[in-house]
């Protein structure tokens, strides 16, 4: 199985980091940046193929869990690598035993340090999985004259104050998410999101959203009625994955499909590996199969039949955002498309995820990058602004309560709708009401543009149940619809102000 089973994008890589090694001093650190589903451990399996080949030293493979661990050894044997995983029960490894090639877990390899089974000197390259995590830290030091490559598909540490240009002197940054969908490797997602209002949720101590805020919000009765709904209007019969962020909201989903009569399973880290098994093998081969888990498959884990993610919660981590919705990416023969139903207002923290991302930045500059996430999180509040207020001095009432329009609307048995034409109708009162001319009270509008989205936002939450590719495509609506209506008033002849 030679070079010729690589993708183009995967050689052109491998070239790039070849050179690089290639004149890397003893204890040279380099980051590679990959999308998950380009093949990571195709790739670094080649670069360990490649240092034994040309420098007859040792490599050693560094993972975070077993599956990773069977994976990377059966990847290496495939192409030709001699290779001994070491696990709990290697306590020993004679001279004739010496392999080129190692695969070990990090606590694994921490405790066959101290016990002197591996000696790090006969490490010539140290390869690391998942390189965002940082429990890898400590073990690079007892590795100095090894040169280290990390490799991950979202290059922010998942420890702001350990940031990743700490650890490696340069990051390489590999084919794009939007990329691979072009080259037909990954699968094109179609994504709905809905509205959440999040207030509820706390973070903690590590900067995500705590588990029992998450319980809180994600087992209540709306929220699980909004899941169901859902999945009933965009993945009924296909194979979907539910992420959530506890284990309770998990259970809760589970029994409200079950009692609705869909196939679906539990899964979370406390099932003993025979279960897990039992549970995956069952997901695989049940046509239409719902799995509820809890962030334990974001990695390792690889069923590519997957139609649909459901992102069930919120998170403040771009690294499992990345994961989560990369189970679902793999492309296949018959597979071109994947849905993605966001729950936790995931895509509007983060921004699509097939959008270009500036890695290179986010790697030399990730103070940067978390400030303006935090930032994002803490706009959701809204007072209309003094400089607003200025614009439109003839204007008494800037504001309009769309809830209450809303509740005299149903009440008066009226069509939800006209509550927007009414918003309509009152900014386009102030736009001419503060314009000698038809363009002047069109540039008004431009600055409405907050206050539109607001308006539009507080509509969908009346009517309940909402995407926000119908909320987007209101606003839209209603920006147009508002200079037609401007232009039509003042071809009339100005209004006396309301």
């Amino acid at each position: 199985m030679g070079n010729n089973s690589l993708y183009p994008y995967q050689e052109r890589d491998l070239n790039i980091l070849f050179d690089k090694l290639s004149h890397a001093s003893k204890g040279y650190r380099i980051l590679y940046q990959l999308p998950t589903g380009g093949g990571k451990t195709r790739i670094f399996s080649e670069i360990a193929r490649w240092y034994v080949e040309n420098f007859h030293k040792q490599v050693m493979v560094l993972t975070h869990r077993t599956e990773l661990c069977k994976q990377t050894a059966t990847t290496l044997t495939r192409i030709g690598i001699k290779n001994k995983v070491i696990n709990s029960t290697v306590k020993q490894l004679r001279k004739r035993e010496e392999h080129a090639c190692y695969v070990a877990m990090v606590e694994t390899l921490r405790n066959r340090l101290k016990q002197g089974i591996i000696n790090p000197a006969n490490i010539g390259l140290v390869i690391i999985d998942e390189a965002h995590h940082n429990a890898f830290q400590k073990l690079l030091n007892k590795f100095p004259r090894a040169i280290v490559v990390g490799v991950t598909a979202t290059p922010l540490s998942s420890n702001a104050d350990l940031p990743m240009n700490k650890t490696y002197q340069e990051l390489i940054v590999g084919e794009s998410i939007s990329g691979l969908i072009k080259q037909r490797y990954l699968a094109k997602p179609v994504s709905w999101r809905y509205d959440v209002e999040l207030n509820s949720l706390k973070t903690g101590i590590y900067g995500d959203f705590t588990i029992s805020t998450s319980d809180e919000l994600y087992s209540s009765r709306a929220m699980l009625e909004l899941l169901l709904h859902a999945y009933e209007t965009h993945s009924k019969n296909k194979k979907t994955l539910i992420f959530n962020n506890g284990i309770f909201t998990s259970r809760n989903v589970c029994k409200m499909f079950q009692d609705a009569g869909y196939p679906i399973r539990h899964l979370d880290n406390r099932h003993s590996p025979a279960e897990r098994e039992e549970i995956l093998k069952w997901y695989k081969k049940t046509k239409a199969a719902i799995l509820t888990s809890v962030s334990i498959l974001t990695t390792g884990f690889d069923e590519p039949s997957i139609q649909t993610i459901i992102l069930n919660r919120a998170t403040t981590s771009l690294t499992l955002y990345h994961q989560m919705i990369g189970r679902g990416s793999r492309s296949l023969p018959k597979k071109k498309n994947f849905t993605i139903i966001d729950l936790g207002n995931n895509i509007d923290r983060f921004g699509e995820w097939q959008a270009p991302m500036d890695w290179q930045l986010i790697f030399e500059r990730p103070e940067a990058y978390i400030e303006s996430m935090h930032y994002l999180s803490t706009t959701e509040a809204r007072v209309i602004s003094s400089d607003l207020r200025s614009k439109f001095p003839n204007t008494l009432q800037l504001s309009f309560d769309i809830q209450e329009a809303h509740q005299r609307v149903i009440e008066a048995g009226q069509k939800p709708l006209t509550v927007i034409r009414d918003a309509i109708r009152q900014h386009a009162i102030m736009c001419i009401e503060n314009s000698d001319t038809i363009s002047q009270a069109l540039e008004l509008t431009e600055l409405l543009d907050q206050e539109i989205q607001w308006r539009v936002k507080q509509y969908g939450k009346c009517l309940g149940k909402v995407t926000r590719n119908y909320t987007d495509w209101l606003v839209a609506d209603y920006k147009e619809r508002l200079k037609t209506l401007i232009q039509k008033i003042m071809q009339k002849g100005k209004p006396k102000a309301a």
